[in-house]
């Protein structure tokens, strides 16, 4: 017995030892980071002569659908959308077509990566289930990249689109009709892919649909498209680039803003005094005075009149073949009164032009009642230029390295619309030293064509300085701010020198714009050579995927 519970009693100390030897807690396992499998599909995938109205998907695990209203893409795509069930998490997805599908027809549902396991929330990329109303699975593609016309980076999200060309084919089918065929670049990529496409020939279009409606909306939407149709099968890569149309003219009923303006809202392009809507401001038979000048930052004009006891008052307008004519209600309204404030305080920079703003329209400018002066209190000769249609006053001058100026502008050197004029004003400036600046010489490589703008701008896309060449191949931007800057090339084409967008039913293209490849680093004190070969397209470097810590 003696031995039997020594016997018992080492077993015991054994289990204990073994319980004590080592304290921690459960980790689980490995993370899980395989994506959801499908088991079987009710039809299976790749289905033919599909009759039935009913999709039902089963997974090895449950699964949760994410972003489904942006990451879906039905091709063709279908007048009613389907439902998709459940919304919650589930091993089983549903889906009821409730839309007449057409004969002989080969349907793709791509899900991008809307379907995930619901644990660790694995997507499952670019799943796609494909069925064909006819006896055969079309299997032709076609590829491509979308860009920005002007921008830099293009937008995620952007839809492509394939259009029949056939007997009833109309340019207007990307306003009023569903496309053939649709895919999209999703978050990350700026390429597409089209598959499962039948022969033939197409209208090819990228859209940034904003209404997600398969719609061209020229008010809202981006559009790019090849110029010519195309045909499939095509081995050809394809690149849209997506651009903003300039609306045609059209102004809105002018609303009273004070007791001598009126607001004008208006669509399209109106960016400088040239560009002006002919105006004729009536009370009854009377013509009016009046100066157009913009509302800053918005897409509206300031009819400016001198101030009239009337009811009401008309205004017609004409611009090209748009013409308009609107009768509108005038109250007693406080007036706008003349002030003049400075754009630029305390430091000048070199490439600056001092700038004053004035908040009524200015009619006369006396230079001979203003005075510029140095440090050393001698006068310092200068020219003006009024922008009246943006009320600025530019003052260009020869400007010295680490001095002070003082401008005195005495009364009456500047006169408004309506006959006011300022007090007197006094502005002190100073300038730095050149060696805070420094020099960036552009030096331009196969060039196609001329007249070619060069822009620089920082790193948000914001224009600094810019240079119209219509020969030249060396391009100096100097005494520039030590920054970080970007370098973009613009073919003028129709020598207007500003970048001009393009027009889908003219089928014309924007206007070209190359991108520098890098950012370009200029320092305080440097001389900056820089060659920009223009046949060298800029190509967005892939968006960096940050894993989410938990």
């Amino acid at each position: 017995m003696l031995k039997n519970n020594l016997k018992y009693t080492f077993f015991l100390l054994l289990l204990i030892t073994v319980g004590c030897a080592k304290r921690g807690s459960i980790t689980g396992g490995l993370k899980d980071t395989i994506a959801p499998v499908l088991k079987v599909s009710f039809p299976e995938n790749f289905s033919k002569n599909f009759k039935g109205n009913e999709i039902k998907l089963v997974f090895d695990e449950n699964i949760k659908l994410k972003n489904l209203n942006k990451q879906l893409i039905i091709s063709p795509p279908m007048k009613y959308e389907p439902s998709i069930l459940p919304t919650t998490p589930s091993k089983t997805i549903t889906i009821k077509i409730k839309d007449t599908l057409q004969p002989n027809t080969t349907y793709s549902f791509n899900f991008g990566q809307s379907i995930a396991d619901n644990n660790e929330a694995n997507p499952l990329n670019q799943f796609k289930y494909v069925f064909s109303t006819g006896d055969y699975i079309d299997s032709l593609s076609l590829g491509g990249t979308v860009k920005s016309a002007y921008d830099k980076e293009v937008e995620s999200f952007v839809s492509v689109m394939l259009y029949d060309v056939n007997d009833t084919f109309k340019d207007s089918v990307v306003y009023n009709e569903n496309p053939r065929y649709v895919t999209n670049t999703l978050d990350s990529l700026k390429t597409f892919r089209f598959e499962n496409l039948k022969a033939g020939k197409y209208l090819l279009v990228a859209m940034k649909d904003y209404n997600s409606n398969n719609k061209y909306n020229p008010k809202t939407d981006k559009i790019g498209f090849s110029k010519e149709f195309i045909t499939i099968p095509n081995d050809t890569i394809y690149e849209l680039e997506l651009f903003k149309e300039s609306l045609p003219f059209k102004t809105f009923k002018p609303s009273q803003a004070s007791g001598n303006r009126l607001f004008m809202g208006y669509e399209g392009v109106v960016n400088s005094v040239a560009a002006l809507p002919k105006l004729i401001l009536k009370n009854n038979t009377e013509v009016l005075s009046n100066i157009i000048t913009k509302f800053p930052k918005k897409d509206s004009l300031q009819v400016w009149y001198k101030p009239i006891k009337v009811d009401s008052l008309t205004l017609a307008v004409a611009k090209d073949k748009y013409k308009a004519n609107f009768t509108f209600k005038i109250k007693d309204q406080k007036k706008d009164t003349l002030s003049i404030s400075a754009i630029q305080t305390g430091n000048l920079k070199f490439r600056e032009r001092f700038t004053l703003e004035s908040s009524t329209p200015l009619i006369r400018i006396e230079n001979s009642k203003i005075n510029l002066i140095n440090n050393a209190k001698t006068a310092v000769p200068f020219t003006t230029e009024y922008d009246e249609f943006n009320q600025k006053l530019y003052f260009d001058f020869k400007k010295e390295p680490s001095e002070n100026y003082t401008f005195e502008i005495l009364p009456g050197a500047l006169t408004d619309f309506f006959e006011k004029s300022n007090d007197t004003l006094t502005y002190k400036l100073n300038t730095t030293n050149t060696s805070d600046y420094g020099n960036l010489t552009v030096a331009l490589e196969n060039i196609k064509e001329f007249p070619v703008i060069i822009e620089l701008t920082n790193i948000k896309g914001d224009v600094l300085a810019t240079e119209y060449t219509e020969k030249n191949t060396t391009i100096e931007f100097n005494l520039i701010e030590p920054a970080l800057y970007t370098l973009r090339a613009i073919y003028d084409t129709n020598k207007n020198k500003e970048w001009d967008s393009g027009n889908y039913l003219e089928k014309r293209q924007a206007e070209e714009v190359i991108y520098f490849s890098k950012e370009i680093d200029v320092r305080a004190n440097w001389d900056v050579n820089q060659i920009f070969d223009l046949s060298i397209p800029y190509i967005p470097e892939p968006k960096k995927k940050t894993e989410k810590k938990n």
